[in-house]
């Protein structure tokens, strides 16, 4: 089969692989679409950074070269003898990320966990065979490509239960990238009344809107925390760091109001003081999400059966395997006006 394989930092070749046997527990899934994540880009253009380069994964016994992608689409292919809940021609998603399970549902990811795409072969690939425990239907009515967005939003819908967000909050979201652009999206369909969203970038804040923000504000022009503390002196109920960066988890922790919800996503590149006084004195509850539970990737797919909701600004742009490396990770790098591109492999809808 065609891949797209990860053998170092900016090296990313496509190949022929092998596809994987199909174990008694197993479904082969015929990939339809494929999102390239911020993990991806970030494997491509500094990596590794959980790619197993040069030690084999503890959990999977795997070293790169690695098939990279974890946000797919597609149809059943083939199923092991034991798989009852599923057979060839099923639409479905796959959850890429298994953990022991020795935990609560809610904790078990922090102890231990492997995922396709990082940890052992992934979804730019033609084929992708998975353990049955991860695979989930697609309603006839949800189009492929779309639901190809289920793992990023999962990301997003664990972080606003993290936050609690329940219906009549008001919510703000710094960072209006795709996963800033997919809180949007959980927290309207959490039932937030009001959604501010602040970013650098006038393009991601129109999608912001698009998505469902009732406020945006480009902090280069004005300071976030003053903008918000005019329309809620209190505070919010629920903030979320998604920008990776001091000055936007400074301003999610002084306009939150005490015991309301920070809730820290971004992945921070660089470690920042912190003075836990600031803490303090706000009354916050400052936690952080990482994932998500398979209890939340499946309601995810609820989300985006929603009417009320719309994801297609978020689908920026379609390519091709062939060109994953100019057409995805430059372009991404590159141009703020992309958001979540997709990678077609069969292209099924």
């Amino acid at each position: 089969m065609k891949a797209a394989v990860w053998y170092d930092q900016k090296d990313v070749k496509i190949e022929e692989r092998a596809v994987k046997a199909v174990k008694d527990n197993d479904v082969k899934v015929k990939v339809a679409w494929s999102g390239i994540c911020g993990t991806d880009l970030h494997e491509y253009e500094i990596g590794p950074i959980l790619l197993p380069k040069e030690t084999p994964n503890a959990y999977t016994g795997e070293t790169t070269p690695i098939v990279l992608g974890h946000e797919f689409s597609g149809i059943v292919e083939e199923v092991g003898k034991n798989v009852t809940e599923f057979k060839k021609g099923d639409r479905v998603v796959v959850n890429p990320v298994t953990t022991r399970g020795n935990h609560a549902a809610e904790i078990d990811r922090y102890y231990e966990f492997y995922s396709l795409g990082l940890h052992t072969d992934g979804s730019f690939a033609e084929y992708v065979v998975t353990n049955t425990e991860n695979v989930v239907r697609v309603p006839e009515e949800l189009p492929l490509d779309k639901a190809a967005l289920t793992e990023p939003l999962s990301v997003s819908a664990q972080a606003v239960k993290e936050g609690e967000v329940k219906e009549g909050d008001t919510v703000a979201i710094f960072g209006c990238g795709p996963i800033g652009l997919f809180t949007i999206v959980a927290a309207k369909a959490a039932g937030a009344k009001e959604i501010y969203a602040f970013d650098l970038s006038d393009e991601r804040l129109e999608k912001a809107q698009q998505v469902g923000a009732t406020h945006v504000l480009n902090t280069r022009n004005e300071d976030a925390a003053a903008y918000l503390k005019n329309r809620h002196p209190e505070g919010v109920d629920a903030s979320f760091e998604v920008a990776g960066v001091k000055p936007t988890f400074d301003s999610a922790i002084s306009v939150t109001k005490p015991k309301g919800n920070v809730v820290v996503i971004a992945i921070h590149a660089r470690n920042f003081e912190f003075n836990p006084v600031q803490l303090m004195l706000s009354g916050v509850k400052l936690s952080s999400s990482l994932g998500y539970e398979h209890e939340t990737f499946k309601k995810s797919l609820d989300i985006l059966m929603n009417k009320d909701i719309d994801v297609s600004p978020i689908m920026t742009k379609k390519i091709e395997l062939d060109h994953i490396v100019e057409d995805g990770f430059h372009s991404l790098s590159s141009d703020l006006s992309q958001a979540k591109i997709l990678v077609k492999l069969s292209g099924e809808l």
